[in-house]
């Protein structure tokens, strides 16, 4: 499913991507470092490549468990949003996970391609809540929540495995009777 909203462009996460992913990734290492996932000790630590993450991913879709989507803006690769840990019967709620290059942080592109995201996962695969996790010293990642109106829902110590350690989470949460025009008519 392609989705476009002024500028950017969400789509599938494609094998295709690897090199930009790749270029990508390489030029904003020291950048995403403090905000990415990282495998706590102990655990499967097998070696991953773009491939297999795309494989995994698109296995996770199919099985209506993860929607990974590459961010495009003017047609080039920019970033990745992706929808995690879809829950459904009673719960009907995900997460939702987000990176962006530097060059373009800053533009409104991630607020806006979250915002797509959510109207995708309410309107079209009908959940009923998203939640994103935030360490609380990503002021970036905070401002996404912000513009968005996101309200925080609370607080979670030791939450996710980032950059090396067990790391604290400010939790956000929306519903869609919070925002039953849509996310991105927030916006407007």
């Amino acid at each position: 499913m392609w989705l476009t909203s002024g500028e950017v462009t969400l789509r599938p996460l494609a094998y295709g991507d690897a090199r930009a992913w790749r270029a990508t990734r390489r030029r904003n290492a020291v950048w995403l470092r403090p905000w990415d996932a990282t495998v706590p000790p102990g655990a499967d630590a097998r070696p991953s490549t773009f491939h297999s993450l795309v494989w995994r991913l698109n296995r996770q879709a199919r099985a209506d468990t993860t929607y990974p989507f590459a961010i495009e803006v003017d047609g080039a690769f920019v970033g990745q949003v992706t929808v995690n840990n879809v829950v459904r019967g009673s719960a009907q709620f995900a997460s939702v996970g987000y990176w962006l290059d530097r060059e373009y942080a800053g533009r409104g592109i991630m607020p806006r391609a979250v915002a797509m995201v959510i109207d995708h996962c309410f309107f079209t695969a009908r959940l009923h809540r998203i939640e994103i996790a935030i360490r609380p010293e990503n002021s970036n990642s905070l401002r996404v929540v912000e513009k968005l109106g996101i309200r925080e829902i609370g607080y979670a110590p030791l939450y996710l495995h980032i950059d090396g350690d067990w790391r604290d989470h400010r939790l956000y949460a929306v519903t869609v009777e919070e925002c039953p025009e849509g996310m991105l008519a927030r916006l407007e």
